[in-house]
């Protein structure tokens, strides 16, 4: 049988005269600051004084020795970040250039010491550019000449930190005769039986040659049998009626172990594998329809509206991310009523833990190949590489039933068509040939059982512009860039796979990373953690179109772009999600941070949730109601994303902003699963929009507790919107009146219940629970009371507190 002898300790990293403690896996920067060489890169402008890392030469060393009886020993890296050569006691092992694959080297009978000597990734992008030629780039950073995660050298939410090291496991592995080299198993679901084609590759020692091998798999009480004569397999097993793995909201997640052995001709086991597959179908549907070119996943036959965010690398430095880590925050995700979740092209095919825990969660994955907002060029050393790296995800991410899309680049065909990318490149390779050719081909051949698209945003065919909104992916950026967030509602794309709104992080966040900085918008630390071009301009001028702008008063602004972000997302989906199924899914970017940093994520660096975290939760929910503004009026849209028909009766009452009640009347809902019913609100139930003194309210009724978000709340079993017909600014609102309680929960110490009683109308209470203590956190986000209403937060995660405390932590919209 096969041995292996993992390689994470031992290691140094040679650093001027000095060897320096390794950590692997690990990276260069994560030495340093272990060893106190460095500041930290994610506090204050530390980001800066680090630079000089990335762009020198490393090299990290170990002895390595062995006595394996074996006929062959193999030296295998999960990951080198990037351009690598390694000597064994002073001969060359070989070279690598690619941190996003494996490499296996054969060093039977060799010991010594091991080096590996990293090159700067700016070296080796600049020497590959030399042999290629320019290509233009979104960012002024050399990131499309390198197979290496492009975030690296800086996005706009993330920091330029180029990183180098072994950042993956290494380990040895010792085998004789044959080790089983790949395995790709088919899952599909045909009448009833699930079907797991199992495709097996072998390598043979010199030894092993010509020698009859055994291959079994065993999955769900049923077993298949191969026997090898040359290196390759087929063993089809076949089981009836297996249960069904569906995405969350639509049924369980039920996962069977997939077992291979690997026998000699005597039946002397010589290698195994194992992996946990899930029976299900998964087809995209771009059927072209009245509306244009659909595209719509379809899971187990049910065609699906989905509710999803981007991911970007958790961590600038992704050797961090433990198992913990992702399990955390895909379980806020989960929490959010998220049902996918997009892998981004510019970070990294990520961690099997990672897919481990969408499969268990029902977290549909999307995954990008590795390419971003760059023109690529085609030729060699690259196009090898490409390949290469293709062909080892692929086979290494296809046991994984929640990947349901494998997507060629983000935003490239895009850029080539209006980022002036043509005329600059003038006819030079830029990556179509990847997106349109080879990424397919290398799917079809390996992957057949799921769906590939050539890119995001993409229509399907350059005969429409690459990001129309009525045909495939769209990408909505013209919102946040130039545009206030009402103008989501101007258009129903088919698929929405990028839009969103920046906010900075939580408080206790900020205070964290810009330690002794008196916080300000513009700020020295608070300007160097915003990313984005014009970032700050951007988010004034979306609080400008519907508050006063606070000066000089950073916790009223901190708060004010917070709403503005949860409000802008949830003015998106819920537009679109009321066009279903036009519209077949959106995907909110993003969901979380890799360092500290104003961004467009739900869930800032340091784990803790912003409102938009809790809108989510809201309009991504089964069932949703809201008010969406129509030509002559207003639309009432119960939309029902559940299996089960929704009979309800909603009450509208249209309100003063004093607090007096001028109409109500009750409208029957009949919305069948999986639908959306629009109905008209009466025209005498319809704001006064000049007053600017009256709104409307639509609630299902539930428990007499309310939570909810941005201009709506719901009842425990019940469900509420609101509409305004005017800007905040712009509305007779009432000076916010509330009562303030803290109840202690009953043998909980760790924590309490604050309750709000409101005496006026409140609009957007906020409980910003990291003031309390670092550690607090709430179950809501954004509240909306009228008069009488009462709310109780549940608060974990701080012993003891009092109500100035907490009036201390509560903002709301105050215009008054």
């Amino acid at each position: 049988m096969k041995d292996v002898t993992q390689l994470d300790e031992g290691w140094s990293l040679r650093h001027g005269q000095e060897l320096l403690e390794a950590t692997v896996p690990g990276c260069v920067h994560t030495d340093l600051l272990t060893a106190g060489l460095i500041p930290d890169p994610f506090t204050g402008l530390h980001e800066t004084e680090v630079a000089w890392v990335g762009r020198r030469a490393w090299t990290y060393l170990r002895e390595l020795g062995h006595d394996s009886a074996h006929e062959r020993t193999d030296l295998v890296f999960d990951g080198l970040d990037t351009a690598a050569y390694l000597t064994l006691d002073g001969h060359p092992v070989g070279s690598t250039r690619n941190m996003h694959r494996r490499h296996r080297f054969d060093v039977t009978g060799r010991t010594g010491r091991l080096e590996v000597r990293f090159a700067s990734a700016y070296d080796e992008a600049a020497a590959v550019r030399a042999v290629t030629g320019e290509r233009p780039n979104v960012y002024p950073e050399p990131s499309q000449y390198i197979r290496k995660m492009a975030s690296s050298f800086g996005w706009d939410w993330g920091p330029t930190l180029v990183t180098a090291g072994i950042w993956r496991p290494v380990r040895l592995e010792h085998w004789s005769t044959a080790r089983i080299a790949h395995v790709r198993p088919l899952v599909t679901v045909d009448e009833g039986t699930g079907r797991v084609e199992v495709r097996l590759e072998t390598e043979r020692t010199t030894q092993g040659r010509g020698r009859t091998l055994r291959a079994e798999a065993r999955v769900a009480g049923v077993r298949a049998e191969a026997v090898l004569i040359g290196d390759e397999a087929v063993l089809r097993l076949e089981v009836p009626d297996p249960r069904l793995w569906w995405p969350r909201g639509y049924g369980e997640q039920p996962l069977h172990d997939l077992h291979l052995t690997l026998s000699d001709d005597e039946g002397r086991p010589l290698d195994t594998w194992h992996r946990r597959i899930g029976f299900r179908t998964v087809e995209l549907d771009r059927s072209a329809d009245e509306h244009g070119t659909g595209f719509t996943l379809v899971v187990n036959g049910v065609r699906i509206f989905a509710r999803g965010v981007n991911w970007i690398p958790d961590d600038a430095f992704p050797s961090r991310i433990t198992p913990e880590r992702y399990r955390t925050r895909l379980t806020q995700a989960a929490e959010a009523n998220i049902d996918l979740v997009r892998v981004w092209g510019g970070g990294i095919y990520e961690d099997d833990a990672f897919y481990d825990a969408c499969d268990e969660l029902g977290l549909m994955v999307w995954q990008d190949f590795l390419f971003a907002c760059s023109a690529y060029p085609e030729e060699q050393p690259l196009r090898g590489e490409v390949e290469a790296e293709a062909r080892d995800n692929v086979v290494r991410l296809m046991p994984h039933p929640s990947l349901v899309l494998w997507n060629g680049n983000n935003e490239n065909l895009w850029g080539f068509r209006d980022w002036d990318w043509e005329p600059a490149l003038a006819g030079d390779s830029w990556g179509e040939g990847y997106y349109l050719g080879l990424l397919p081909r290398i799917v079809a051949e390996l992957d057949p059982t799921r769906p590939y698209t050539a890119g995001s945003p993409w229509s399907g065919s350059w005969d429409h512009h690459p990001n129309d909104p009525a045909h495939g992916t769209h990408h909505s950026w013209e919102v946040w860039n130039r545009q206030d967030y009402a103008e989501f509602r101007a258009s129903v794309p088919r698929f929405v796979a990028e839009f969103g709104w920046q906010a900075p992080p939580a408080l206790a966040t900020l205070r964290r990373a810009l330690p002794g900085e008196e916080l300000a918008p513009d700020s020295p630390g608070m300007l160097h953690h915003q990313k984005a071009e014009d970032g700050n301009g951007k988010l004034n001028r979306g609080v400008g179109r519907h508050f006063p702008l606070p000066e000089g008063d950073f916790d009223r602004w901190h708060y004010l772009t917070q709403l503005v972000q949860a409000r802008a997302v949830a003015a998106g989906i819920e537009h679109w999600r009321s066009h279903w199924p036009v519209c077949a899914g959106t995907i909110v970017w993003q969901l979380n941070d890799c360092w500290p940093v104003t961004s467009w994520s739900a869930i800032d660096s340091d784990g803790r949730p912003k409102p938009l975290h809790h809108e989510l939760r809201r309009v991504y929910a089964d069932r949703l109601l809201t008010l969406q503004p129509a030509t002559g009026g207003l639309v009432l849209a119960a939309v029902n994303q559940a299996a089960e028909p929704w009979r309800t009766a909603v009450t509208l009452r249209r309100w003063g902003a004093d607090g007096t009640l001028i109409r109500e009347s009750v409208l029957d809902i009949a919305a069948e699963p999986r639908s959306v019913v629009r109905l008209p609100v009466p025209h005498d139930l319809l704001p006064d929009g000049p007053s600017a003194k009256e709104f409307l309210v639509a609630d299902i009724h539930g428990g007499a507790d309310v939570h909810g978000g941005a201009g709506v709340h719901a009842g425990a079993d019940g469900l509420r919107a609101v509409h305004f017909p005017v800007a905040d600014k712009d509305f007779a609102y009432p000076r916010p009146v509330y009562d303030v309680a803290v109840e202690p929960v009953t043998g909980q110490r760790d924590r309490v219940d604050v309750v709000v009683s409101a005496r006026t109308l409140v609009r957007d209470l906020l409980l910003q629970t990291d003031r309390l203590g670092p550690a607090a956190v709430g179950d809501r986000g954004l509240l909306t009371l009228l008069p009488g209403e009462q709310v109780r937060i549940r608060v974990t995660g701080c012993a003891t507190v009092d109500v100035e405390d907490v009036r201390a932590a509560l903002y709301c919209v105050d215009t008054a």
